[in-house]
């Protein structure tokens, strides 16, 4: 356990300089004209559809909810500076929560709406609610490790009381006493092509991905399980060839770049004009166009598109049963819904 731990920390490090620093140094964008308008109030003029440094640097590095997905009353003194201080993936106060939520990362964009609306109608947790959106395996490595986390230089536990990932995972962790209860499915997503806007490479299908010259960015198979739906599709677009011309020889010859630990990465790829294309989830498209970053996305034919399905369940020895429980009854409701439809999720009917 010790050395998993270990391995989880230093997975922590090596994906937060990649999340922070988006896998390119400081000065790369210091060198650039348009970071010397990354502060300017100007309205963002965009790419005019090219993959190259974005005129204001700063808005491309999270959080990109400008603190709108921290849940805690008191937020005291502010110390976040995109780029090289900043912890994205941990909402909320460590200081005596009353209910901790692990949450795979696919909808961190969601769950700020998702937490003010439970607020709402269960007012007791109000400022009150902690949660964490790394990938789904990760979650579980911290939940066998105590609830521990490290990023940068700071140490601190926070333990679950419910835990959501897609469906065959929750049931899998039932079944080893990890989790308890029944699996709550509550919503479906399926995948997209993420593209910098105006699409520089003409990318229009899964198998334009293999063209001479494309540069792509792909979830880690190691690290998330969005990457056996991506080659699940890729198989159903172009058989065994196109997924290991992706996942095997792009990798090999550095054609693509996987992920270091989030999903999260590929836009963050894609407009620092380091990749053409990457796979993600539609959700993760519809929030980076609402949000007005320079992103686009390419839609994947039913025929070869795979949807995932998410749920929930507490997790055995829950500090916070009632909590949990009422968060579980929460999440598949109409309110609920109505919040996960903004970003073109839809509502399980298993």
């Amino acid at each position: 356990m010790k050395k998993n731990s270990m391995r989880f920390k230093s997975l922590l490090r090596a994906g937060a300089a990649s999340i922070f620093l988006g896998a390119v140094p400081i000065c790369s964008f210091a060198q650039t004209s348009q970071v010397a308008n990354a502060n300017s109030k100007t309205p963002d003029t965009g790419w005019n559809g090219k993959a190259e440094a974005p005129h204001y640097a700063e808005k491309i590095f999270p959080p990109w909810q400008h603190g709108e997905n921290n849940d805690a009353v008191n937020q005291g003194f502010e110390f976040t500076v995109p780029e090289v201080d900043d912890m994205a993936d941990f909402h909320g106060s460590v200081n005596d929560p009353k209910l901790v939520l692990y949450v795979g990362g696919n909808y961190f964009f969601a769950m700020a709406p998702l937490v003010k609306a439970f607020e709402e109608q269960y007012p007791q947790y109000k400022g009150r609610i902690f949660y964490v959106t790394i990938p789904p395996g990760m979650l579980v490595t911290a939940m066998k490790d105590g609830g521990t986390f490290t990023s940068g230089n700071m140490t601190f536990t926070a333990k679950p009381d419910a835990y959501f990932a897609g469906l065959k995972k929750v049931k899998a962790l039932i079944a080893d006493g990890t989790l308890t209860g029944k699996a709550v499915p509550y919503v479906t997503n399926d995948l997209t092509i993420m593209v910098p806007k105006g699409n520089p490479a003409h990318i229009t299908s899964l198998a334009d991905l293999d063209k001479p010259g494309v540069r792509v960015v792909m979830p880690n198979p190691a690290y998330e399980g969005i990457a056996r739906q991506i080659e699940m599709s890729l198989k159903k677009a172009g058989g065994d060839a196109l997924e290991s011309a992706i996942y095997d020889t792009g990798v090999k010859n550095g054609t693509t770049v996987l992920t270091h630990i989030h999903h999260r990465q590929t836009p963050l790829f894609l407009m620092q004009g380091l990749a053409d294309a990457g796979i993600t989830w539609k959700s993760e498209a519809v929030f980076q166009e609402q949000a007005g970053h320079p992103i686009e996305d390419i839609q994947i034919p039913a025929a070869d598109n795979t949807t995932a399905i998410y749920a929930g369940a507490m997790v055995k020895g829950a500090a916070h049963p009632q909590a949990a429980s009422a968060w579980l009854e929460f999440i598949h409701s109409p309110t609920a819904m109505a919040i996960f439809e903004r970003y073109d999720f839809k509502p399980y009917k298993g």
